[in-house]
Parts: C-alpha cells; structure tokens; sequence
C-alpha cells in the first residue's frame, strides 16, 4: 500500500492512486499539476526526510472546478436594530492522484 500526505489547497490530504480530492480553487482550468508530499508511506518503509521528498512526484489529474455549499453568516445584535446577514460559496478544484513515483 503506497500513500502519501501532500499540501493540497492550504491542508493536508491522505491520498493514493485514483483518490479524488477537493481543494482550495487553483489555476489550472485542465491538464495534470503535481503535489508537493510531506509524507510518503511505502509498505513498511515511511520516508519523512525533505531532500527524499524533494524527489517524490505526486501528479494529479484536474477534473473540474466547482463551487462548495452556500453558507450563510448572520450577525445580530439586541436592542440596537443591527441585523447583517451575507452569504458566501468557496471556489473549489476537483484533482485525481494519477501516479506516486
């Protein structure tokens, strides 16, 4: 079982081959972008050294861009008539792992 911990969109994601991930809008509209790994876990074998790491490829395919869920942001306060209410929707990327090497 070979995995990885890569910096994805600001956070730290677990992936293998074939996992799907969402994350933080990037750049790329389409085409493959390549991770940088923190952490590569290979069998028995952890690899945490970061001149190892810097030879680690994590490349992932962009499925497509998406918008996530519409959350809404109230604030109120008694007794003095102030009442905000704001909506907001996070840019997102959909990206599956192709290849660890």
């Amino acid at each position: 079982m070979v995995y990885a911990i890569v910096r994805a969109g600001g956070r730290q994601e677990k992936v293998s081959v074939g996992t799907i991930v969402t994350m933080n809008r990037i750049a790329a509209t389409s085409g493959t972008i390549e991770l940088p790994a923190l952490l590569l876990v290979d069998g028995d074998k952890v690899t945490t050294d970061s001149k190892a790491l810097a030879k680690v490829k994590v490349v992932a395919e962009v499925l497509d861009q998406t918008r996530g869920p519409k959350i809404i942001i109230q604030k109120y306060k008694n007794k003095t008539g102030y009442k905000k209410r704001q909506g907001h929707r996070q840019d997102l990327t959909r990206v599956q792992v192709t290849e660890i090497k």
